[in-house]
């Protein structure tokens, strides 16, 4: 049986980005707190914490004046920053860049007065920076189904939260398209609704769609590694299970079924942008610790 890792899975530049400033952080400093999980994966936030890294929400903030908070790569939205203020907070923003130009995009047509729609996860801490950018105004869409919460009448500019599906941001595009057009009166009144689509999906995230495909196929069973609470990782979780039902969701090692193996030939081992290298790196010794004589390495 070979075991193979996914070249391309494990952390996106985001994440890498995020957890080498909290590791920079921590180096100096005996404590560290972060603003919500750093990221979705239960054992790297195990293995920072015991670094120092200590998860809080906004509502400790009294409690922690003058102390260095971390900003994760989901972002926050402005009124987080003001309340750091209160408190003589420090800072140490890690926001994902991408997400920190979708932000300035939504303020920007906030400010012209378009209707701002968002394809996302409602309670998101990515899309709760995302809305908290224009006070909350924006409208959440999770499904094509809820496409009817759109005002069709305004201008409208579609965004998505960096970590969903593409495929079916590009149906729920298409559908307000269709709704939401130019439309002239007459040659003294005109009514123009114009639509504008911003593709800010993730490019790490909708990238990996095709070679992820290939992988799958390439394998007779698929582990697929990720927090149960990783956005990106049921997507690209579900790309997998499409292409290769002998696909099973996992956390860590220790929810390995080695019954999964019976007559595989090949194991393909992959996961989220939030998944540690490590982590995947763990599963497949656990693997090859429990078939040492038919592993082939």
């Amino acid at each position: 049986m070979k075991i193979n890792i996914d070249k391309n899975s494990g952390f996106c530049w985001g994440v890498v980005r995020t957890i080498d400033m909290a590791e920079d952080e921590l180096k100096n400093n005996s404590q560290l707190y972060c603003l919500g999980e750093i990221i979705h994966n239960p054992s790297e936030i195990k293995r920072l914490e015991s670094l120092g890294l200590k998860t809080i929400t906004r509502n400790d903030f009294p409690s922690i004046p003058n102390s260095r908070v971390l900003i994760r790569a989901h972002g926050e939205p402005p009124e987080t920053y003001e309340l750091a203020k209160k408190y003589n907070i420090t800072l140490i923003d890690a926001t994902c860049p991408v997400v920190t130009k979708v932000q300035e995009r939504i303020r920007n047509y906030d400010k012209m007065g378009y209707q701002i729609v968002i394809y996302g996860k409602q309670n998101h801490a990515e899309v709760i920076g995302l809305l908290g950018q224009m006070k909350g105004t924006g409208i959440v869409i999770g499904s094509f189904e809820e496409v009817d919460k759109v005002d069709v009448s305004k201008n409208t500019v579609l965004f998505s939260q960096t970590t969903m599906d593409k495929n079916m941001f590009y149906k729920i595009r298409d559908e307000l398209k269709r709704r939401v057009k130019e439309l002239i009166v007459d040659s003294f009144e005109t009514q123009a609704v114009q639509f504008i689509t911003k593709d800010t999906i993730c490019g790490q995230v909708s990238g990996r769609d095709v070679k992820l495909r290939e992988f799958a196929k390439q394998n007779d069973v698929v582990l697929f590694v990720a927090g149960k609470s990783s956005s990106n990782g049921k997507v690209l979780y579900n790309i997998c299970k499409e292409v290769n039902s002998n696909t099973y969701f996992i956390e860590d090692e220790t929810e390995i079924d080695f019954k999964w193996f019976i007559n595989a030939k090949t194991v393909g081992i992959s996961g989220a942008t939030s998944t540690p290298q490590w982590l995947m790196e763990k599963v497949k010794n656990k693997i090859e610790e429990e078939f040492k004589e038919c592993v082939s390495i």
